[in-house]
């Protein structure tokens, strides 16, 4: 069986940051929390893919595909090694 219950993290917020946080949760009519989690999620998506901008610039390169491809063979033939 999963554990699907919800974690608690605690944070500690400038009263100044509170009151924006305070604001903009109850101007979109939901929970701090709920505001926060939203954002933080919404930010780590961001940051974890590439948009369709600059994804065109890195197709661009010719090299740089030609590279990626080769080390995409070279690491399922497991050659080579991995550095930490």
């Amino acid at each position: 069986m999963v554990n699907k219950m919800s974690k608690t993290v605690t944070i500690r917020l400038k009263d100044d940051v509170y009151k924006i946080f305070q604001e903009a949760a109850r101007a979109d009519n939901r929970s701090i929390s709920n505001l926060i989690e939203t954002a933080a999620l919404s930010k780590v998506r961001e940051q974890q893919f590439v948009d369709d901008v600059e994804m065109a610039e890195l197709l661009s390169d010719k090299n740089l595909v030609a590279r990626i491809k080769q080390g995409s063979k070279e690491a399922a033939g497991r050659i080579g090694r991995f550095v930490e």
